[in-house]
């Protein structure tokens, strides 16, 4: 997992102290951010949908899709049990075909990670792991650093933690950032493999694309390994239009900074159509250098079924029900 945590320049850590030296000093540099157009950002997502995928690029984009899939249940009734089966189903998402990749990771609760562990062992598939109260955010520092060291020590190799959406709104963007910071350091492993760091904006909640922009830089600057969209608990979750704000984000920062950051939406994405929407989004905005799971994610759980029927009709040249894969 070394390949999205590059070190920080010392340029990046003057610019960032600078940055951040006062409220008003941030303040002003994320709202002088050049504003998004609402009207182009839609339209050039419309479009980018409607770009057609076909044979054997379009066997690479399954495939990759899988491999980019955080495998995630976040429920209330979750059990050992149900953990291990979708950890399981992570590393071998089609037990018939044993090309079929497995997926980036599994996403779960913290009190869910030592379960996860037990299956999928030295698998290469990741434990992600949601933090800082899930998903409201909404908790003493205390308790959401707590959360995350919790999940490190289980054994998670990614915390997805939630921002305080209350304090970014109320343009407290110098608390976010040192709340980001804290939960980075709260990653920190003794062997130094530390997990890495994604952060949650819930843009269902943000009201515009200015501020889904502000929060991109704002948690890159803070240190994130990757900025993610949603919890997949508030509509809209993620969107084609917010996704390419983030991507432009990301390329923007790595043009100033010489550095990368990951992007992944959640919430909302169930079926290889929209998926490969998404992935022509990544090229065409950021790069081919975030096609791969280090740098692009999937937040879903029914995504993956709707990708395996599709690679199942290209492979045999017919469908496999709906029921012929496990139900998550």
């Amino acid at each position: 997992m070394t390949a999205f945590s590059p070190a920080r320049s010392a340029d990046l850590d003057g610019l960032v102290a600078d940055l951040t030296r006062s409220d008003a000093t941030f303040h002003r540099f994320l709202h002088g951010l050049p504003g998004v157009d609402q009207v182009g950002a839609e339209a050039r997502a419309a479009g980018l949908g409607t770009r057609s995928i076909k044979t054997t690029a379009k066997a690479y984009a399954l495939d990759l899709a899988i491999r980019m899939v955080d495998l995630t249940t976040l429920e209330g009734q979750d059990t050992p049990g149900k953990v291990r089966a979708l950890a399981a189903k992570a590393m071998r998402p089609d037990p018939a075909d044993p090309t079929c990749p497995s997926t980036a990771a599994v996403c779960v609760y913290p009190d869910m990670v030592a379960d996860v562990k037990q299956v999928l062992g030295d698998s290469g598939v990741h434990i992600a792991a949601v933090a800082t109260a899930f998903p409201s955010g909404r908790a003493a520092m205390d308790i959401k650093l707590a959360d995350t060291r919790d999940a490190v020590e289980a054994g998670a190799d990614e915390i997805d933690m939630v921002i305080d959406r209350g304090a970014f709104l109320a343009g407290r963007y110098l608390q976010v950032f040192e709340e980001i910071a804290a939960v980075r350091e709260a990653c920190a492993r003794p062997d130094g493999q530390d997990a890495h760091l994604k952060v949650i904006f819930e843009t269902g909640e943000l009201q515009t694309y200015d501020n889904v922009r502000r929060a991109s830089w704002l948690a890159m600057l803070a240190g994130a390994h990757f900025i993610k969209t949603s919890t997949g608990k508030v509509q809209p979750a993620a969107t084609l239009p917010v996704t390419l704000v983030m991507l432009e984000a990301v390329r923007d920062f790595r043009e100033a900074t010489g550095q990368m950051v990951g992007v992944k939406p959640a919430g909302g994405i169930r079926t290889a159509k929209d998926a490969i929407k998404y992935l022509v989004m990544v090229n065409e905005v950021a790069g081919p250098d975030w096609l791969d799971p280090d740098w692009f994610r999937f937040g879903a759980s029914t995504l993956l079924n709707d990708l395996l029927m599709q690679r199942t009709k290209m492979t045999t040249g017919r469908y496999s029900g709906p029921d012929y894969f496990t139900l998550d």
